[in-house]
């Protein structure tokens, strides 16, 4: 089981980027995702989460407004729009698929994570 996370890169304050994380090995349709991050020097964090039809979503307080977590269940791969970025949403990003149906902010709630895709943002 392999989730490749992809989509990280630099951008200015006020930019966008979106990340992927593309599922390999099994289908996990049935399973909430999710995404977290972990800025130098400071524990993983969540950052949101998606149940597993997509119908319900969750965002860090930090994040709500800007962000918009979705998944397409076909290809088996779950994506993070980050739309007005800021330099406090430097850190990289794990996504990880999550041991039930529902999502969880906890980072036990989660099966399986990602490697990791860096986010930088300059001011």
């Amino acid at each position: 089981v392999q989730l490749q996370a992809s989509g990280g890169g630099l951008v200015q304050a006020g930019g966008s980027l979106r990340l992927s994380c593309a599922a390999s090995g099994r289908t996990f349709s049935n399973n909430a995702m999710g995404w977290f991050r972990q800025a130098p020097g400071k524990e993983r964090e969540f950052v949101s989460t998606i149940n597993w039809s997509g119908g319900n979503t969750y965002y860090a307080d930090s994040v709500k407004g800007r962000f918009t977590i979705s998944r397409d269940n076909a290809k088996n791969t779950v994506y993070l729009q980050m739309n007005s970025l800021e330099p406090e949403d430097t850190a990289v990003y794990y996504c990880g698929a999550g041991r039930g149906s529902y999502g969880s902010s906890r980072l036990n709630g989660y099966a399986y994570w990602g490697q990791g895709t860096l986010v930088t943002v300059s001011s």
